[in-house]
């Protein structure tokens, strides 16, 4: 397995099994939320903060890869009991500590759970509750970090397309989605009109969708991979293969497609 991507089992526990998953509400709540512009990792930080100022509670929304979620899974844990002080100064390199590491493409992208838990902390300090809609995001990720995908910038309009326009050009092409939100399932389901081989890439056990989008994709031709992550995209002129990173084995292999298609 590729070094680059190999993570830990303490990553893959927290990924696997996270902790701390949910909201909270009501008195001395805020959330913070930052993500990847690129990429596509979201992440919200609720804390419930004392009379005293410690964090009594926090939990964790995350939308992401393997590393965004244990990242995520594991501030909760490193953050609770301290007050919002000795939280202020957890940094990315605490977090990648105490999961024992994180694969370099993945330590900067990622790897934004302490952004996350100031932004909460910011929210608390200045009395706001935090940003409730998608469109108040703030981006933490610089913007040279582009995609973390090896071979993904090479590609772009031979064979990698950005946001999810024409599904006739993919008339009968091998066609690889990777899910971000409800419109790249949306996407991958208006493209089995014009192929029957559209595979849906999604990072987490679950699609991140309404229920009814779930069915209608189990009820397609899609096929659905789980739990697994684009990590490299590659070719002569233009796409040719790519390499998958199965997070639930923590193996990669590669797969025959002609188009990858992700967020704008």
């Amino acid at each position: 397995m590729s070094k680059s991507t190999q993570y830990t089992k303490k990553v893959l526990d927290h990924f696997k099994n996270p902790r701390n998953v949910g909201t909270l509400e009501g008195k001395g709540v805020a959330v913070g939320r930052v993500g990847n512009p690129v990429c596509g990792d979201l992440m919200d930080i609720y804390i419930k903060v004392s009379d005293d100022g410690k964090i009594e509670d926090i939990k964790f929304k995350t939308f992401g890869c393997g590393s965004a979620v244990a990242t995520s899974s594991m501030i909760t844990e490193i953050a609770k009991g301290k007050t919002i002080d000795e939280a202020m100064k957890i940094t990315r390199q605490d977090v990648a500590d105490e999961l024992e590491g994180l694969p370099p493409i993945k330590m900067h992208c990622s790897n934004l759970a302490a952004d996350a838990l100031h932004e909460a902390i910011k929210n608390f300090r200045e009395g706001k509750k935090g940003p409730i809609e998608l469109g108040e995001t703030r981006f933490a990720c610089p913007a040279g970090d582009v995609k973390n995908v090896i071979g993904l910038a090479k590609f772009v309009g031979k064979g990698v397309f950005n946001g999810y326009e024409h599904p006739e050009q993919f008339r009968d092409k091998r066609v690889l989605v990777v899910e971000f939100d409800q419109k790249s399932v949306e996407f991958a389901l208006e493209l089995t009109k014009v192929t029957g081989r559209v595979i849906l890439l999604s990072p987490l056990h679950e699609l991140a969708v309404n229920d009814e989008l779930k069915t209608k994709v189990k009820r397609s031709d899609i096929k659905h991979m789980k739990q697994a992550e684009l990590v490299e995209v590659s070719g002569h002129s233009e796409v040719e293969k790519v390499r998958i990173h199965d997070l639930d084995e923590n193996e990669e292999y590669d797969l025959v497609v002609d188009s990858v298609i992700v967020p704008a």
